[in-house]
């Protein structure tokens, strides 16, 4: 799986987790750290990979805009 992880997930921790289990992970800390929201979401849609993200800020172009995203986001409780 390809997982786009957002500045404020991106631990080396869970980077290197993931990557240990096979996956292909990119860091937003490296090269999207000054992005707008939209870059990540545009990013991850295009390399067809999961944005993991604590960002409660990407529900409005997802949803209220309905921009193109490649997964399934689940609200927290």
């Amino acid at each position: 799986m390809k997982f786009l992880l957002d500045v404020c997930v991106a631990s080396r921790v869970l980077s290197d987790t993931l990557a240990r289990l096979g996956h292909d992970v990119l860091s937003a800390r490296d090269g999207l750290a000054d992005a707008s929201d939209q870059t990540p979401l545009d990013v991850a849609y295009r390399e067809g990979r999961v944005l993991v993200t604590e960002d409660k800020d990407f529900g409005e172009p997802v949803f209220a805009l309905r921009l193109p995203y490649s997964c399934r986001l689940r609200p927290t409780t």
